[in-house]
């Protein structure tokens, strides 16, 4: 959970820890400017002389910039040079919207099972230890975004994507990934209910997206209906046919039709 107390609690309790030799950091913070390198140096470091080993994730949410003077990924990443024989990834957003700007930090390999609030500035890599993902953004997510979703988190079981906005290249080959077909091998929980009409039809139309079987996902019945054409179209049939579960919001009875074309699903 997000702390507004980094300062206040959390920073006394590490500075009495003199003795310690490794250390492990995960943690979600609010309501200051962003942790970066020389924050760790002096209010951490400078207190464990002993520390041999040291791994973070650390992601700091706060209004505290604007978009003019919000740190970019190089000021952040420069305030770790002197962080020896680590690989140490910085990632920085600012949200226009809603004027939160979001900073994350960590140590690689990444060691946590999920991996939340990715947006278009998420670089890649591979993540095997990770199993739940959520993406969220004030701009599209395109094809080739979800590919290197897909690539980088091979083992991903639940995938949750928040974005309202339109595709802007759906119609339009831009690149040689654009059609390729995507493929989720371990989805098991999908979730669009804060998504755009655009990303039903990312992960519905086989041409785009192989969903495995038994997948459960959670939908909008009207964005639902609309790429499907009422529950009839021939496109989105061989996704439709894998889906186990399904949970619709905005709808509590439903047409007849509507369990042949998800044959195996229990509908709720």
């Amino acid at each position: 959970m997000i702390t507004d107390n980094y300062d206040r609690l959390i920073l006394p309790l590490l500075q009495r820890m003199s003795k310690l030799e490794q250390l492990h950091l995960c943690l979600f913070i609010g309501s200051r400017p962003f942790i970066d390198g020389d924050n760790l140096k002096l209010n951490i470091l400078s207190h464990m002389p002993l520390l041999t080993k040291l791994t973070f994730h650390i992601c700091t949410l706060t209004r505290f910039y604007n978009q003019i003077n919000c740190p970019s990924n190089q000021t952040i990443q420069q305030t770790f040079q002197d962080f020896k024989n680590q690989n140490i990834i910085c990632s920085t957003d600012y949200m226009k919207q809603t004027g939160y700007s979001q900073c994350r930090i960590y140590t690689h390999p990444y060691r946590l099972q999920y991996y939340d609030d990715i947006t278009n500035q998420f670089s890649g890599g591979l993540f095997l230890s990770v199993r739940k993902v959520s993406l969220v953004d004030e701009h599209p997510f395109e094809h080739e975004f979800f590919l290197r979703i897909a690539q980088s988190f091979p083992l991903m079981e639940e995938l949750i994507v928040k974005n309202k906005k339109p595709q802007q290249r759906k119609r339009f080959q831009v690149s040689t990934n654009n059609n390729k077909i995507i493929i989720y091998s371990n989805l098991v929980f999908l979730n669009l209910l804060y998504a755009h009409k655009d990303y039903y039809e990312q992960f519905v139309f086989d041409t785009k997206t192989c969903l495995p079987n038994k997948i459960n996902i959670s939908v909008d019945y009207r964005l639902m209906r609309k790429i499907t054409r009422n529950f009839r179209r021939r496109l989105t049939q061989n996704n439709s046919a894998k889906m186990s579960w399904i949970y619709f919001s905005n709808k509590s009875q439903f047409p007849e039709h509507l369990h042949q074309y998800f044959p195996r699903a229990q509908i709720c």
